[in-house]
C-alpha cells in the first residue's frame, strides 16, 4: 500500500513538472507574438483610425 502512494506521488510530480516547462515551440510562438505586438502601426492605418474617430463627431 505504501508503494501505491509513492507511485501516485511520482505521477503527480511528473505532471506538475510537465505543466511548468513549456515545449520549445511555445517559447518560439511567444517570441513571434511579442515581436508582432511591438511593431508600430502603419501610417495608413493610423490615418484610417483618425478618420473613423472623426466620423463620430
Amino acid at each position: 500500500m505504501a508503494r501505491d502512494k509513492s507511485m501516485k506521488n511520482i505521477g503527480h510530480e511528473r505532471s506538475r513538472r510537465s505543466r511548468q516547462t513549456s515545449p520549445e515551440w511555445a517559447s518560439g510562438l511567444r517570441r513571434l507574438y511579442d515581436s508582432v505586438v511591438e511593431e508600430p502601426l502603419p501610417d495608413s492605418f493610423n490615418q484610417l483610425l483618425d478618420r473613423l474617430d472623426g466620423a463620430d463627431d
